[in-house]
């Protein structure tokens, strides 16, 4: 139970660190504007020509020519409605016969509170014509993959814990490694389609995946390797990839500020806070980068695996709600490349105006592919049938029967 006086107490023991954080943060915004407003009426060749004399490989990103067609790093979307009815026709006439598919997971990880560690994993995709259905067929697909990890398949042999736990590592891993898998298995199904007809595909989440770097090496490359073949399905097929971070804390553009403007020094804020001073309208968005992240994936020279796709990745950030940062886009260059950009970014507003702030196929994914506390106790309770009827025992802790009767 929570003491609301001893909270407070605390609270105002660290007063004068709350007071000092907020303090440093009000003039980082200020170096922060004036580096930024700097930053944001330079050309493409201007901002090339600084990172070559810079010397840096990795700057944080680099530009592309969108940045030439924006004014002072913003591209207006243009578009403006009297009411959500009026967008939603907007949206119809964008998204009509232009098929989507959306990829998420969930997972069960290894607890202590059952004898047996065991973990799972589910993904689940929704693919949506966007054209009327046939007349006894639906247009579109809800489905969902599951697959259980066994005690043997959760930990390497260097894995001790001399508590007998398992780490849950193993079972993020092949969650992440499914979602991609999916999703390249989907593009396959439908490269057989003209161009123009393949389905918009949506990853939830960054290409860009530094958390790698912070993994053994044995464990990142499975992460790299997947993100590798998903980009690489993506260019073979045609078929158009978006990465979507709702809330992204990526910091590219900032560290290419910081770069440039050595006053800049900007620690705190992210690209999102950075854009967000200028995308003030909805669908206005940043112009597209090429991330050249700097992280230990690329930097550090002990790794043989590295993640030199980075450069392949076009991100742009994205207004899609008047009350919160704008959204990460992320996609593979050959589409920039092939000037499909804004026309992929439309289908993601398009999306966004369904799902009121959200593209509505990453929302439908999620919610087929979550595990719910029911979800998990009834797992456990299957599983443990199942461990019977192969006359193998499976015993909760003291403290597992405890909260099962108080519930």
């Amino acid at each position: 139970m929570l003491d609301r006086n001893r909270v407070v107490a605390s609270l105002e023991s660290k007063r004068e660190l709350f007071a000092g954080y907020d303090a440093e943060i009000a003039a980082e915004q200020r170096r922060l504007a004036d580096s930024f407003d700097a930053f944001r009426v330079q050309s493409r060749a201007e901002l090339e020509a600084a990172i070559a004399q810079s010397g840096e490989e990795w700057p944080g990103a680099l530009p592309t020519d969108d940045i030439d067609a924006a004014r002072g790093m913003r591209l207006p979307f243009g578009n403006q409605w009297q009411n959500h009815q009026e967008a939603r026709a907007w949206a119809y006439d964008i998204l009509c016969e232009r098929p989507v598919i959306a990829v998420d997971g969930s997972q069960i990880t290894p607890t202590k509170d059952f004898s047996m560690p065991v973990g799972a994993v589910q993904v689940g995709w929704f693919v949506n014509e966007h054209k009327p259905a046939a007349a006894g067929a639906q247009n579109y697909v809800k489905d969902v993959q599951f697959e259980v990890l066994a005690p043997d398949e959760l930990g390497d042999e260097d894995d001790s814990d001399a508590e007998g736990g398992f780490p849950n590592w193993r079972v993020n891993q092949q969650r992440f490694v499914m979602e991609c898998g999916k999703l390249c298995d989907l593009m396959e199904e439908y490269s057989e389609r003209p161009e123009a007809e393949r389905p918009l595909c949506f990853f939830d989440g960054s290409f860009i995946i530094s958390f790698a770097g912070q993994l053994r090496e044995s464990r990142a490359k499975a992460y790299i390797e997947a993100v590798d073949r998903l980009l690489h399905c993506s260019r073979k097929t045609r078929t158009p990839l978006v990465g979507f971070v709702d809330s992204s804390y990526s910091r590219d553009v900032v560290t290419l500020v910081n770069l440039l403007y050595t006053k800049a020094q900007i620690a705190h804020s992210g690209d999102a806070s950075l854009f967000g001073r200028i995308l003030t309208a909805w669908g206005d968005r940043s112009p597209l980068f090429l991330c050249a992240r700097r992280d230990s994936l690329n930097l550090d020279p002990s790794r043989a695996t590295k993640a030199p796709f980075y450069k392949e990745v076009a991100f742009a950030y994205v207004n899609l709600v008047s009350d919160r940062a704008p959204a990460r886009l992320e996609m593979p260059r050959w589409i920039l490349d092939a000037g499909r950009a804004e026309e992929i970014i439309d289908r993601v507003r398009a999306e966004s105006v369904v799902g009121v702030g959200y593209p509505y196929a990453i929302e439908t994914a999620d919610a087929l592919a979550v595990i719910s506390q029911q979800d998990r106790e009834r797992f456990y309770r299957i599983l443990q049938e199942f461990l019977e009827s192969a006359g193998i025992e499976l015993s909760a802790a003291r403290k597992m029967r405890s909260k099962q009767q108080r519930r």
